[in-house]
């Protein structure tokens, strides 16, 4: 093997000259070429873009994708460049579940009927799911991880040639710095005026020829001095602009944060269509399923109102349905008033939640309160008409707790 010895020992003398001059800037020992201040706060934006662009990449991941062991699987798979295998949504795998156990415990049982709209329910929760980590994927996470794998990986490696030339540049000023007093001590001494007396004055000589000899090492000091100062400022040059394109790294990742979130939205939103849809589907079966009964929830679906804040309380609270298919508002209260209820089939209810009336056909409410509730024939599921004293009016089902 060819091996360029000449080359070699050179790197290793650059390799030990930079060592020294850094082990003495650690010590106090040498001087420092420092940065200009706009360049520093480069530098530490910069470090920020890349400290905070990995904890949001990783807690996305997590985000996406909880499982820490899917998630080490992806990685090897991308790492080897070959295709992540279609994985099951616990959605899917969970619609699974409930089609098997329909089909098993008889699909024309009202439990096996229910468990088979919740399971197409779920399917096409998780088949949401699956088009909403595949979208924020290629629209928020690659971009970060293409800065993170290229665009930073360049500025660090710029950065890390700029620090390699700094000490070459502080390295030749304190070889010129030593130089220069060198040569100032030798032609002190070369100034005194020998004896001539002696056969041979070889200590003026000597200091003569010391003389010429520093001279020589202070010219050869100032010309590596000027290259290396050429050097430093054409990498200072390209590293700052490598860090100035960092605002238009935060342009891209803000335009993927639009785009995470619209996404987002768009899953949460298809979440609710889907679950409304489900909900609608139950709520219209029960009349089959329960003959003369009305269904209510043995445990409320969350903490009453007064115990909980308004961004819990307006995030998981029911909808109650529009009512559709009765009659306007001022034809309602009137037969309300006019219709007596049933003999038969009146119940108390505890109210969950606090409702506000939409119009006079309905009956404001106040949680924990106890009312009478009933139903009239062709009365929308949903609905039911409740009474408190000498007032009456429409209840939606999901505010409701049904005693016996």
């Amino acid at each position: 093997m060819d091996f360029n010895m000449k080359k070699l020992a050179s790197d290793a003398g650059i390799f030990f000259t930079r060592a020294v001059q850094f082990t003495e800037e650690k010590f106090g020992q040498a001087e420092k070429t420092e940065l200009d201040a706009h360049f520093e706060n480069l530098l530490a934006r910069a470090d920020s873009t890349k400290n905070w662009t990995e904890r949001i990449l990783r807690q996305t991941e997590v985000l996406l994708q909880p499982n820490p062991s899917a998630r080490v699987e992806e990685f090897l798979y991308e790492k080897l460049d070959r295709k992540v295998p279609s994985r099951v949504t616990n959605g899917e795998l969970l619609a699974q579940y409930m089609a098997e156990a329909a089909s098993e415990l008889g699909p024309g049982t009202p439990y096996g009927k229910t468990l088979i709209k919740v399971s197409e329910a779920e399917k096409r929760l998780g088949a949401a799911e699956r088009d909403f980590i595949h979208t924020a994927s290629l629209s928020f996470l690659t971009p970060l991880r293409n800065f993170l794998e290229g665009d930073w990986k360049t500025i660090s490696k710029e950065r890390r040639l700029l620090q390699n030339r700094r000490l070459d540049l502080d390295a030749c000023k304190a070889r010129l710095k030593k130089a220069k007093a060198a040569e100032a001590k030798a032609t002190c001494e070369g100034d005194t005026v020998p004896d001539f007396q002696e056969t041979r004055p070889r200590n003026y000589i000597l200091s003569a020829s010391a003389s010429a000899l520093w001279n020589d090492e202070v010219d050869k000091a100032e010309q590596e001095l000027r290259v290396a100062q050429t050097e430093f400022d054409r990498q200072a040059e390209v590293t700052r602009l490598l860090l100035e394109g960092i605002s238009s790294t935060h342009v891209n990742h803000l335009r993927c944060l639009h785009e995470f979130v619209k996404s987002q939205t768009t899953y949460y939103a298809q979440c609710y269509r889907h679950m409304l849809d489900l909900q609608k589907q139950l709520g219209s079966s029960q009349g089959t399923i329960f003959p003369g009964t009305f269904v209510g929830t043995t445990e409320p679906a969350s903490q009453p109102l007064s115990s909980t804040s308004p961004t819990t309380t307006a995030a998981t609270m029911p909808v109650a349905p529009t009512g559709a298919g009765l009659a306007t508002p001022e034809e309602a209260a009137l037969c309300l008033e006019e219709v007596a209820p049933p003999a038969s089939g009146t119940r108390k209810a505890r109210v969950l939640y606090d409702y506000e009336a939409a119009d006079s056909s309905e009956l404001a409410l106040l949680a924990d309160e106890l009312i009478t509730v009933y139903s009239l024939p062709g009365m929308d599921p949903d609905w039911l008409i409740g009474e408190r004293g000498n007032k009456k009016g429409k209840v939606p089902v999901t505010y409701l707790e049904l005693l016996s």
